[in-house]
Formats: structure tokens, C-alpha cells, sequence
């Protein structure tokens, strides 16, 4: 594909051939598409990547935010259940 591109750019080198020749202009045409094409897949595949690591990130922020309100709520209550078990003498 690259040699392509250098081939009708080398022909294209005076405007004057473009104009005499359409079916450079339309192989060149071609070419520059067919390019623009793979780099719109390219960019198409990294976003669908970087959305998908994205929602994985969030993913793993909603489950430590769980086991966090998990634990403080366990922590909690070993608290009061620490502090019923106090006895009565040893409470201020």
C-alpha cells in the first residue's frame, strides 16, 4: 500500500500529469481512502479498549466501596457488641 502511495505520488508530480491522466487521480483517491479507513478502525478499536478498561475501573471502585461500607458496618458492630460486653462496674 505504501508503494503504492509513492508510485502515483511520483506521478502526480506536476499538476499538468493529473490533469491528462484521471486514473492516477483515481487510484490516488483510492489509496488515500483506503488509508483514512485503517486509521478510523484503529481509533475505533483503541476507544472500544480504553471504554472497556474504563467500565472494568469502575467496575472495581463500586466493589472496594462495597467491602468498605462492608467492613465499617462489621466494625460497627463489634464495636457495640464490645462495649455490651463491658461490665457494669468498668463503665463510666
Amino acid at each position: 500500500m505504501k508503494m503504492m502511495a509513492r508510485d502515483i505520488t511520483t506521478k502526480l508530480g506536476t499538476r499538468k500529469m493529473a490533469e491528462t491522466d484521471p486514473k492516477i487521480m483515481t487510484d490516488f483517491t483510492s489509496v488515500v481512502q483506503t488509508l483514512l479507513q485503517q486509521m478510523q478502525d484503529k481509533f475505533q478499536t483503541m476507544s472500544d479498549q480504553i471504554i472497556g478498561r474504563i467500565a472494568d475501573v469502575s467496575s472495581c471502585v463500586d466493589d472496594l466501596e462495597k467491602n468498605i461500607t462492608d467492613f465499617m458496618t462489621q466494625l460497627g458492630r463489634e464495636e457495640l457488641e464490645g462495649e455490651d460486653k463491658i461490665p457494669a462496674t468498668q463503665k463510666s
